[in-house]
C-alpha cells in the first residue's frame, strides 16, 4: 500500500519521531511518499535525518511560480474541484489568525502536491500536525486527491483550535490520530460526537538506541538535563530560578539545556543575571546520539513545561532506565507516575521544582536506578515504535477497506 505523508518541516531535529514511524510503517510492507512545505536548505546533525532529507520532496523548493503554474493547471483540468478547494480555503480563512492571501498559498501547495500523489500511485495522504499541513492536505482531498487522515499533536493546536479549524479538519478526514489521551479528549471537546468515533490513540514510538543499549549507571555526578526547544512553553526560565535557588543553599548541581530555539538570548541573559555560568551549558542543537548521552550522564531529565501533549524526550529518558521532573499537564500523566518513575508537579511552581531537584541530587543512586527501571519498563509497554505503527498501518487499511496480510499479527 502506499501512503503519502506531509509535514510542515522535514526532516527537523525535534520531529525525529516522525521518521521513526514512517521507517516502522516501511518495516510493515508500506512504501511512504515523504512531502514537506520546507527544509530542503536546513542544517541538519543526524545522519538518520540526512538520508531523510534526500528522500523527501519539497513544495516551495522551486518557489513561487511553480505554485502559479500548478494552481493553473488544476484551475484549467478540473475548474469545478478548483473551485471547490478555493471556498472551502475561504472558509478556513475567515476565523483564523492568518489572512486569506495564507489560505491560498495553502491551496496553490494542494494543487504543487496533487500530480505528485498521482505519479506515486497514493492511496491515502496522511498529515503530521493540526496546523497548516492539515489543511493542506484537505484541500489536497477536496481537489481530487485520495483521502486524508491527520496526527494531531497539540499543544499548539490546543491553544487556538476554533482558529485553525480544527473541527471541519476532522470532519472532512477519513481518521484523526492523538499521540495520547489527553489529545483524544480534546477532539472530543472540539469536535461533535458523530465524529468521535474517527479519532483514535497512536502513541509517538521509541527508537531501539534508546531502549537497547546497555544499562549504564546512575552517575554519582549532581547533574540534571533538560532536552528540549528553548522556547517559552518549555519552562527553562522558570527552571534557572531552581537551579539559582539551589545554588544559594549551597547545593552541588550541573544543569544541561540540550537544545536551541528562539529563547536562547533570553535564557543566556537569565544565566547572566543569576550567575550560573559554572554550572549551567547550552549544547545548541545536537543529534539523536548526543540526546541519548547527555541523559544517560545525567542523574535524571526536568522538563517543567507549561504546555505539552506527551513529550517524546520524556519516554526517551524513562527508556534509558532515568527517573524525570515534570509538570502534570496534557498527557505527561499518563506515563509518569509519581514517586515510582518521576516527580509530577504543579506548571509554573519554582519552589516545588527546586525541591524535587533537589531531591532527585541527594537521593541514594540505588533509588534513581529503582525509579529508572520502573520508567524502562512503563515505556517500553506504551511506547513500542513497532507496536503503535501497526495500530497506524491498521487504520489505514480499515479506512480503504483493505485486508492486512495473512500473517500480520493482531497487536490490539
Amino acid at each position: 500500500m502506499k501512503i503519502s505523508y506531509l509535514i510542515n518541516q522535514y526532516p527537523k531535529v525535534s520531529h525525529t519521531f516522525i521518521r521513526r514511524e514512517i521507517l516502522a510503517l516501511e518495516r510493515l510492507g508500506f512504501d511512504i511518499q515523504r512531502i514537506s512545505i520546507r527544509g530542503w536548505d536546513a542544517v541538519l546533525v543526524d545522519n538518520d535525518d540526512i538520508k531523510e532529507q534526500g528522500r523527501t520532496r519539497y513544495v516551495l523548493q522551486d518557489g513561487l511560480m511553480s505554485l502559479i503554474i500548478s494552481s493553473g493547471r488544476i484551475l484549467l483540468s478540473h475548474p469545478v474541484r478548483f473551485l471547490r478547494a478555493f471556498l472551502l480555503a475561504k472558509k478556513m480563512a475567515r476565523r483564523s489568525e492568518r489572512s486569506w492571501p495564507y489560505h491560498m498559498i495553502y491551496l496553490a501547495e494542494a494543487c504543487r502536491i496533487l500530480p505528485w500523489l498521482r505519479e506515486f500511485g497514493s492511496s491515502h495522504f496522511h498529515a503530521h500536525f493540526g496546523t497548516n499541513p492539515a489543511e493542506v492536505a484537505m484541500l489536497v482531498t477536496t481537489l481530487g486527491g485520495p483521502p486524508y487522515s491527520v496526527t494531531v499533536h497539540g499543544s499548539e493546536e490546543w491553544d487556538k483550535p476554533e482558529y485553525l479549524g480544527i473541527f471541519e479538519k476532522v470532519r472532512r478526514s477519513a481518521f484523526v490520530v492523538a499521540v495520547c489521551s489527553h489529545g483524544r479528549s480534546q477532539l472530543f471537546r472540539w469536535g461533535t460526537f458523530v465524529n468521535w468515533s474517527k479519532v483514535h490513540v497512536v502513541h509517538c514510538g521509541l527508537d531501539p538506541a534508546f531502549h537497547s543499549v546497555p544499562v549504564v549507571p546512575v552517575p554519582v555526578a549532581p547533574r540534571l538535563v533538560c532536552v528540549g526547544r528553548l522556547c517559552e512553553q518549555k519552562g527553562q526560565l522558570l527552571l534557572l530560578g531552581a537551579v539559582s535557588q539551589l545554588v544559594r543553599k549551597g547545593i552541588s548541581i550541573e544543569l544541561v539545556l540540550a537544545g536551541d530555539g528562539e529563547m536562547r538570548a533570553e535564557v543566556e541573559a537569565m544565566i547572566a543575571q543569576y550567575g550560573l555560568h559554572s554550572v549551567v551549558r547550552i549544547t545548541g542543537w545536537i543529534s539523536n546520539e548526543q540526546v541519548r548521552n547527555e541523559i544517560l550522564a545525567a542523574r535524571a531529565l526536568v522538563l517543567p513545561s507549561f504546555a505539552e501533549a506527551l513529550p517524546v524526550v520524556i519516554m526517551e529518558a524513562m527508556a534509558l532506565r532515568r527517573p524525570v521532573i515534570t509538570t502534570y499537564i496534557g498527557g505527561i500523566p499518563e506515563l509518569v507516575r509519581q514517586g515510582e518513575n518521576g516527580w509530577l508537579l504543579a506548571a509554573g511552581d519554582v519552589d516545588a521544582l527546586a525541591i524535587a531537584m533537589e531531591e532527585v541530587l541527594t537521593s541514594p543512586v540505588d533509588r534513581l536506578a529503582a525509579m529508572g527501571d520502573a520508567g524502562h519498563h512503563r515505556a517500553l509497554q506504551r511506547h513500542s515504535v513497532d507496536t503503535e505503527a501497526a495500530k497506524l498501518a491498521k487504520l489505514f487499511r480499515n479506512s480503504l477497506g483493505v485486508a492486512p496480510p495473512a500473517d500480520t499479527p493482531e497487536y490490539y
